[in-house]
């Protein structure tokens, strides 16, 4: 059975940083490209940023420069390290992964975490 943990959101002020992870648990996984999704109330959800098993990776526009997106197949983790925060930023983030279990594709969605920017 597949499960996927989020972890690392919070309260920060403008111009700190955040360090998402999610971790993807399971026997015999291969994760695919993982990324990072935010939705923010009102609005619909985005990418902020992917990443392929070869390495490629993708940001939205405003994440560049300020967000790096990173992986570990290893431990089936993949990370959000968030730089220079602003108001903008804030939202519920969510993991979300492609990939392999025993043989059988899936895909899945975290269950979101919080962050917010605030003075």
């Amino acid at each position: 059975q597949v499960q996927l943990v989020e972890s690392g959101g919070g309260l920060v002020q403008p111009g700190n940083s955040l360090r998402l992870s999610c971790t993807t648990s399971g026997s015999g996984i291969s994760l695919g490209t993982v990324g990072w999704y935010r939705q923010a109330p009102g609005k619909q959800r985005e990418l902020v940023a992917d990443i392929t098993r070869t390495g490629r990776t993708n940001y939205k526009e405003s994440a560049k420069g300020r967000f790096t997106i990173s992986r570990d197949d290893q431990k089936n983790t993949v990370d959000l390290q968030m730089n220079n925060l602003k108001p903008e930023d804030t939202a519920v983030y969510y993991c979300y992964v492609v990939g392999v279990h025993d043989g059988f594709g899936f895909d899945f969605w975290g269950q979101g975490t919080q962050v917010t920017v605030s003075s």
